[in-house]
């Protein structure tokens, strides 16, 4: 997947260019969506802003974006609950923008939906709720006790089918959510912060049963979360929403070697340094110094703490050829006399992404920024 070529004010796009060989693959295509909703006292909000969007079939795509960016009306533009004031929104290859209400009913199933709360239905036990939505479609009985005992099992629940919601954990029923999602055999699975109210661990299995899911059907996945975590650990690819345009998309190795991108250091952040990492010297230096000094000026040294200030280096580096690796770097940071107060490393998608924090007396820093730029390391001083 590749990001659009326009300007920086349209829209990206995450996905084989509309023009190009195999663009007809993609399961989701969104093209210059407008959605403005005109409000009582004459204003008008404007909640996607000429959106271009493709996905190709069989991915995982993460959508993220602050409170407000516009991705409850993508979802609802998706899912043909609201109509665009503007653009096309092709799933599956029909434009659910131009389709009558009857047509929209069937087209509607070829997307399943996963909220951040199960909603099952209290009174019907779990099979029951996985049924749910091949009775109303109308399927056989037998169809319907099949297809139930296949999704109990994908979902790892082949023991709870009588059970009722109540006796299920958060992440069971998160599970029969999934697995009810599933029952339609739809060609799209649409999470919306399918994880926000599970705990790590729990999230972290249901994660693990979407991905599995992609992989044993071959749906194709979009997840609209605020959390990077979820990006991090299934994503193929990645869009960044923001006041209804996709300001960047991409593939997930492509995003995360833009080292100094948005996305890119939100999915692998900076470290944090400690204050005390700082401060060139320390109180303990001072009293190792005492200690020496067989006693001659012990009231000058015992109250002497002042310390020269330090600067923070905050560096980048992948692991594709060509580009320094992390033993090179190291060899640099210590030839410059700097010392590495914090780092993290990530593998996501072929990419491996490190960020190191960098203390050294900041009368020396832009030096060394220097000499690793000249290295062709990405630096520079923290502010």
């Amino acid at each position: 997947m590749t990001a659009d070529p326009a300007p920086a004010s349209d829209s990206a796009r995450a996905g084989v260019p509309v023009d190009a060989p195999g663009a007809d693959e993609s399961m989701i295509s969104l093209r210059n969506v407008h959605k403005i909703y005109h409000l009582r006292d004459g204003s008008d909000v404007r909640a996607l802003d000429g959106l271009t969007l493709e996905i190709p079939a069989g991915s995982i795509h993460g959508v993220v974006g602050t409170s407000g960016a516009g991705k409850s009306t993508l979802v609802r533009c998706l899912t043909a609950l609201e109509r665009p004031t503007d653009g096309e929104v092709r799933v599956a290859g029909q434009d659910v923008t131009s389709l009558s209400a009857s047509e929209l009913r069937k087209a509607r199933r070829a997307i399943g939906m996963v909220f951040q709360h199960a909603n099952l239905l209290e009174q019907r036990t779990a099979a029951q709720n996985i049924a749910y939505p091949l009775d109303l479609a109308g399927a056989q009985k037998g169809q319907r006790r099949g297809r139930v005992s296949r999704m109990l099992e994908l979902v790892g629940l082949a023991d709870r089918g009588s059970s009722y919601p109540a006796q299920l954990s958060g992440g069971q029923q998160q599970r029969v959510g999934i697995a009810r999602a599933l029952a339609d055999e739809p060609a799209v699975l649409l999470c919306d912060e399918p994880t926000s109210a599970l705990d790590p661990e729990t999230t972290r299995s249901i994660l693990d049963l979407i991905r599995d899911v992609r992989d044993r059907l071959g749906v194709t996945v979009v997840i609209i979360t605020h959390e990077m975590s979820v990006v991090r650990r299934i994503c193929d690819s990645v869009s960044l929403l923001e006041a209804g345009r996709i300001v960047q998309s991409g593939p997930i190795e492509d995003v995360v070697s833009d080292v100094d991108s948005r996305l890119s250091l939100e999915l692998v952040p900076p470290p944090d340094v400690p204050k005390a990492a700082l401060v060139a010297g320390s109180t303990e230096d001072a009293e190792d110094t005492d200690d020496q000094a067989d006693g001659a000026g012990d009231a000058d040294h015992a109250g002497s703490t002042d310390s020269a200030e330090s600067a923070v280096i905050d560096v980048a580096l992948t692991a594709h050829p060509g580009e320094p690796a992390a033993a090179q770097v190291l060899s640099l940071v210590a030839e410059q006399g700097a010392d590495v107060a914090g780092g993290v490393f990530e593998t996501l998608g072929t990419a491996q992404v490190g960020r190191l924090a960098l203390t050294i007396p900041a009368d020396r820093a832009q030096t060394a920024v220097a000499a690793l730029r000249e290295a062709g390391i990405t630096a520079e001083v923290r502010s």
